[in-house]
């Protein structure tokens, strides 16, 4: 009986004060093993060799499904309606004259041009996983950028046009024949496709790394060219010169048609 006495706290044997009793559970809390985070970004330094996630409209929230209306209802619009212009024309022999065959490229270029954005920009206001694979954002770019090219050159071929038309009347038929729209449209896909598979296909031999998000709803140049890790100031100058050349180029051609010197008649 007295053993049980002496063995409870205060008959006895003092119980652990209250600095012993945390210096007990503070040193066994320090042999445990810690686990150490890390805050850096993994993919801050890695290199990018899959998809592009394209940013675009996702802070939008519940305004996504309006806009995919929106943009659907335009897109079939915008479709329609150059399909309507280019069959009238082929319809109607009229209509087959050198201003009418220009005008028939530019629907068939706006046709290219809105599909190879549009479409994808629909299907991505509707999923969580904006996502685009390399090989995908290289062709998307190719074509918006060569459709845009082929606009400038097409709009300046048909301000020639119209100089001849005003200038040279008596030998208008003669100038601008088919065979020479023919020329005059080759001649600008030729040159405009030669231009932009040498300016994608130096971009995309950029090193890719770091972030894949593209703040922009379509691979666009200046945010394609700002993800690469090295020198881009050549590849600037490069787009700067393409754009200087097929924009300006053509704006000079346009401006000096809307002042003939003489006409004929």
């Amino acid at each position: 009986m007295l053993a049980l006495l002496s063995a409870k706290p205060g008959y006895g044997s003092a119980p652990l004060s209250g600095g012993l009793r945390y210096a007990a559970v503070n040193s066994s809390v320090r042999t445990r093993p810690q686990m150490i985070y890390s805050e850096s970004d993994p993919g801050e330094n890695q290199t990018i060799s899959d998809v592009f996630i394209l940013v675009g409209f996702s802070n939008l929230n519940k305004l996504q499904i309006l806009l995919f209306l929106v943009l659907l209802v335009t897109y079939l619009v915008a479709l329609m309606g150059n399909l309507l212009v280019i069959l009238l024309i082929k319809l109607n022999p009229s209509l087959h004259t050198p201003m009418y065959f220009f005008l028939v490229n530019l629907s068939f270029l706006d046709i290219c041009y809105t599909s190879s954005v549009v479409p994808q920009l629909v299907v991505h206001l509707l999923v969580e996983q904006k996502t685009i694979n390399i090989a995908g954002c290289a062709a998307q770019m190719y074509i918006i950028i060569i459709m845009g090219l082929m606009e400038c050159c097409l709009q300046a071929a048909m301000a020639y046009d119209r100089y001849v038309a005003i200038c040279h009347p008596l030998h208008y038929r003669t100038i601008m024949s088919g065979w020479a729209c023919a020329q005059l449209a080759g001649a600008s896909w030729t040159i405009d496709i030669s231009v932009e598979v040498a300016q994608t296909t130096w971009i995309f031999s950029l090193p890719f790394c770091g972030s894949s998000r593209i703040h922009h709803f379509f691979c666009n140049i200046p945010k394609v060219v700002k993800m690469a890790r090295m020198d881009t100031s050549k590849n600037k100058i490069m787009v700067l010169s393409v754009s200087v050349l097929f924009i300006m180029g053509p704006f000079l051609l346009i401006t000096l048609s809307g002042f003939p010197p003489h006409s004929e008649l």
